[in-house]
């Protein structure tokens, strides 16, 4: 098993980094590594937080995960120093900025969210147990219209009707 210095490797794994964003199958192609190698070094790079786009050109296609990255990357950056890093990425500061607020958002949405359904769920229950008292109440008022007509049934089997005198 080859053993490559780790300036090599990290001058294969640069080129599937942005602005280059070149696909395992062309670097294995021109440098005769297989593609299995290269997808291990690729996430191995990915894993110590290194944006490692899927040989996509289009930034927009990236996953959230490379997204992710550019925007944990770029978070300490002074406006210039964000706009020379992009330059060097290929990117446009914009698509960092609207990322960032994309990671942003995801919380809040999901907060939010679970904020209302807990709402619901009280409500819910609220109305779950006024159903209860009132299924309980008919129950109650039931059982005693049950027991009157057994009382009224007894009695005039006992006494007669009524109706005669």
């Amino acid at each position: 098993m080859a053993r490559y210095s780790d300036e090599f490797k990290y001058s294969i794994i640069k080129k599937m980094m942005p602005p280059d964003n070149q696909s395992v199958r062309q670097i294995s192609r021109e440098t005769g590594l297989s593609e299995g190698t290269l997808h291990k070094w690729k996430k191995e790079a990915r894993s110590k937080g290194f944006a490692m786009p899927s040989g996509e050109q289009e930034v927009e296609r990236w996953s959230t995960q490379d997204k992710f990255l550019i925007v944990m990357e770029t978070s300490p950056l002074s406006e210039i120093e964000m706009a020379e890093y992009c330059r060097s990425k290929g990117l446009y500061v914009e698509q960092v900025l609207a990322w960032r607020d994309a990671c942003m958002q995801a919380n809040g949405g999901v907060a939010e969210q679970a904020t209302r359904l807990q709402k619901e769920l009280r409500q819910k229950e609220r109305d779950l147990k006024k159903m209860e008292q009132e299924l309980r109440r008919r129950d109650a008022a039931l059982a005693e219209t049950a027991a009157l007509l057994v009382l009224r049934k007894k009695a005039n089997a006992i006494w007669g009707d009524g109706e005669d005198a």
